[in-house]
Order: structure tokens, then sequence, then C-alpha cells
């Protein structure tokens, strides 16, 4: 009898071991960049606050380096629209083969400031591109900070767009290589994990990213002798969830992932920025050389790539653009 009751209770305690395993659920999140990025620091936050808020019942296994898609930035959000991942966070721009209107965020020198970038991603328009991401299977929960991309090359100082003639320069997509025709460059679209040897080999002389969340981080300054900064281009990152997922979830574990994520992305945010701070500074002490564009020099690259940005508005959709546009205006008069 007392043999009975023993494995009676050994296997109520199994079972209930089980129960407990089967609700502690651990989700794939992706990402392009290192583990030295404020992207990493970003899932890792949101990892944190998910098991905080979930007590323990919830969190992600990270993967960065786009390793669930073979190294392809580009190929990750399209995995995540057809729930083969669950979680993404990436950049507008690698998104954009798949939801063309992505590209409005980085159209050349849409952005000046931060207010300004504040204004219109947070508010309506960015709203806008939620729904839009939607109908391709992705949820945005929340919206983060790659920055303003700035220019790095191992050739010369760039002040004008001459300087740019016929030098190699690394790009993320298909806007970026008209706008380095555009300025007379040569651009090559290379993986993202595959652009330092290709750098530091001579495969191409420069590239464009931000300094605070890539350029510092991946140690770029050891392979580039030369930065350029003109905000031509500003890049959101996103955390993004399967659609299919979502959906699957009831309202309470909705709520837990979508309050962690805003956090973790404003944490990422801050992070962001204050690293772009420091950044100049890391990047001078490391060898290179900065150059900051004044007014005017910054007008002959705006009207050297004016051109694009008509082309590119029309893609991805000039009431779109009009929008983000007025969000602009608006900050401007506030």
């Amino acid at each position: 009898m007392k043999i009975r009751m023993k494995i009676s209770v050994v296997a109520s305690v199994l079972v209930s071991l089980m129960s407990t395993a089967a609700v502690a659920d651990t989700y794939r999140l992706t990402h392009n960049t290192s583990d030295a990025t404020s992207w990493q620091k970003g899932a890792e936050k949101f990892n944190e606050l998910l098991k905080e808020e979930s007590d323990g019942d919830l969190g992600v296994r990270i993967f960065p380096n786009a390793v669930l898609s073979g190294g392809d930035q580009m190929k990750q959000s399209e995995m995540v629209g057809r729930g083969d991942i669950d979680f993404v966070i990436t950049s507008a721009i690698n998104v954009t083969p798949l939801i063309p209107e992505m590209a409005v965020f980085s159209l050349p020198y849409l952005f000046s400031n931060y207010q300004q970038v504040d204004n219109a991603i947070q508010g309506s328009p960015g709203d806008k591109m939620k729904d839009i991401a939607r109908e391709h299977g992705i949820e945005i929960l929340a919206w983060g900070e790659n920055g303003f991309r700035e220019l790095t090359n191992s050739v010369k100082p760039v002040e004008s767009p001459d300087d740019l003639k016929g030098m190699k320069i690394r790009v993320a997509g298909p806007m970026y290589i008209d706008v380095f025709d555009a300025l007379g460059a040569n651009p090559q679209q290379i993986q993202w994990t595959e652009t330092f040897s290709a750098l530091q080999q001579g495969v191409v002389d420069g590239q464009e990213n931000p300094v605070g969340s890539i350029i510092v981080p991946q140690r770029l300054y050891e392979v580039q002798n030369y930065l350029t900064e003109w905000h031509y281009s500003y890049d959101p990152i996103f955390i993004g969830v399967s659609e299919e997922l979502w959906n699957s979830w009831d309202k309470d574990t909705q709520e837990v992932v979508q309050d962690s994520a805003n956090k973790a992305m404003q944490y990422q945010i801050n992070l962001s920025r204050e690293q772009t701070k420091s950044g100049i500074k890391t990047l001078e002490d490391n060898g290179m050389t900065v150059t900051t564009l004044s007014d005017d020099q910054l007008q002959k690259f705006r009207d050297a790539t004016r051109s694009v940005y008509d082309a590119w508005g029309k893609k991805v959709g000039e009431d779109l653009v009009s929008d983000f546009e007025k969000a602009v205006d608006d900050t401007s008069s506030q």
C-alpha cells in the first residue's frame, strides 16, 4: 500500500513538473548584427522583461548575425511573416524586398533631427506602417533605432559628391544603390555579415551605417580611416512577431509581450543615442578623421539625390510620403 502511495506521489510531482515546463514557452528571436550592438542589448532587455512580467512563463532565445536565415538579413522578415521564426529585430531598409513601403523611412534627407524622427515614427505615420506590415504576416510591436547613417571609407575625406566618384561603397539595399549611383560612386550590395571582411580585403572602399549602433560596436575603425557626418538617411529598427503566433495568444499574453517590447525598444533607443554621442570621440581616439559637413556642403548632397527621393517616393506611395513629410513639417513648427 505504501509503495503504491509513493508511486502516486512521484507521478503527481512529475505531472506537475511537466505541466510547468509546458507553460514556460521560449521563442526564437533573430536579428542582423553581432552580440556587441544595441540591437542585441534591446533583445536581451526584451527577454528580461518578458520573464519578469510573465513570472517566467515567456522568454526568447536570441540568435544574432541572422544565423537562422543563413546570414541573409533580408530573408529574416520573410521567415517571420511565414511563421518559420517567432520574433525579429531588424531595420526598415532590410524589409523593403518584402514590404516596399518600408523604404519611406530612409528617403535621402527626409529627416534632419531626432525630433522629426520621433514625431513621425512614434506617431500616425509609424502606425500606418504597422498596418502595412500586418498584411505581410508581421505584427510590429515597437519601433527602435538604428540611427542616422553616416559614411566611412579608407580612401580620403568626403566633403562633396565629387569626392565619392568611383569609390566602391557597400550598401544595404536597392534604394541606397540608387543614392550612391546618383552621387557618382560604385555601390555594391553585400550582406552585413560579409562586410567587415570586404572592407578589410579592399573589395569595397567604404560603407554607410549609424555610428552608435553599428560603426563603433562592430569596430569598423579597424578597417576604415575616414567618417563623414552627413545624416543622409535615417534607419529605424523594429521588433516584430509572427502574426500567426500573435493571434494564437490570449489577450493577457499579448499585453505582456506588447508592454515588454515597448519598454525594451525605448531602452534600446536611449542606448543607441547615448552611444552615438560618445561614438565620434571613440572613432577619433582610434585614428579616424571625422568630417562634419556645413549646411552649404549638405545642400549639394541633397540636390544630387533629389531625383532618387522623387523616384522612390512614387514607388512607396506619394500619399504615404506626404504623411511623413507632414509629420516632419509639423515638428518644425512646434
